[in-house]
């Protein structure tokens, strides 16, 4: 049997039971009579990128994190979403596999772009400890939260083409080399990231970066140039929370009740719920004539 007739033996809903990403790719591209510089030309990616996926040298990127199943799909005229729920099962299957794994360390000139970014007043200090515990929690957290930060600038900048294409111009690379840049980066994470990543997104899109090590607050400076939005903080801190509210009887019988509290919103529970009553335990009535003044415009003069 051909490999170019098996598709047409295999219905929508068995594909993903005996088919990966690449061999349903090809398997199409074959029953079309397609190229793969075609694919590539509809995908907006380079067909190295293209040839990478479909000889597995490059695992199908998470569907999440990219826009180019959606394009694959329509060129290759699959039912919407297969490809992404099935390059999601390859995915966790791979997954399961590495998940015993003991994590890499990064790799030395991606720890140094990190470490370059720093304030200058910290660099010391947490090259130090990145030297004591090589790829331990807080190379971890600093490095995870730098690439959340420049993946989000970075999906904004897919959606739109003017800034990509100064961005490869300014890398002296095509579109479309820099659109799998950003395609790759945006499916990376802390534990796969690769140099090739952090030299075109995280270096141009960071500007800088500070923690403190007391709260573990850390502050993130976006390059304006090329981001929006250029300032973040993420704070890790303990904040004590007021206990819930009891609810007065008279209010839960209020609110039991449909001919008193039949319309009444979440936003005017919560106002009822908050009035200060000093231990005094009113009726139903009580909290559906505090609803009518609420609502009466005539209490509430416009400015």
């Amino acid at each position: 049997m051909s490999h170019k007739t098996l598709p047409n033996m295999v219905n929508v809903q068995d594909r993903e039971a005996i088919l990966d990403v690449p061999l349903l790719i090809r398997h199409r591209l074959d029953e079309l009579g397609l190229e793969q510089k075609d694919l590539a030309t509809a995908a907006q990616v380079t067909e190295s990128y293209i040839s990478q996926l479909l000889t597995r040298k490059k695992a199908p990127p998470a569907p999440g994190r990219t826009d180019i199943y959606d394009k694959l799909g329509e060129f290759l005229r699959l039912p919407s979403g297969e490809l992404a729920k099935l390059a999601e099962n390859q995915r966790q299957l791979e997954w399961k596999k590495k998940v015993a794994e003991p994590p890499r360390p990064l790799y030395q000139a991606c720890r140094e772009l990190v470490l370059r970014k720093c304030d200058p007043g910290r660099q010391t200090e947490i090259r130090r400890i990145f030297e004591q515990e090589p790829f331990g929690e807080l190379e971890r957290l600093i490095t995870q939260k730098l690439l959340d930060v420049a993946q989000e600038a970075a999906r904004e900048e897919l959606r739109g083409e003017g800034r990509l294409h100064q961005m490869a111009a300014a890398g002296r690379r095509s579109y479309e080399q820099m659109r799998v840049a950003m395609l790759e980066f945006l499916d990376t994470d802390v534990f796969n990231v690769s140099l090739e990543s952090c030299i075109a997104c995280l270096e141009p899109m960071i500007e800088s970066w500070d923690i403190d090590l007391r709260s573990f607050a850390i502050e993130i400076v976006l390059n304006e140039r090329l981001a929006l939005g250029g300032y973040k903080r993420f704070e890790f801190v303990e904040r004590v929370t007021a206990p819930p509210l009891a609810v007065e009887p008279g209010l839960e019988r209020f609110l039991k009740d449909p001919k008193l509290s039949g319309d009444v919103t979440e936003e005017e529970i919560e106002f009822l719920r908050g009035l200060s009553l000093r231990g005094r335990r009113p009726a139903p009535l009580y909290y559906y004539r505090e609803l009518q003044n609420l609502r009466d415009p005539l209490h509430f003069p416009s400015a």
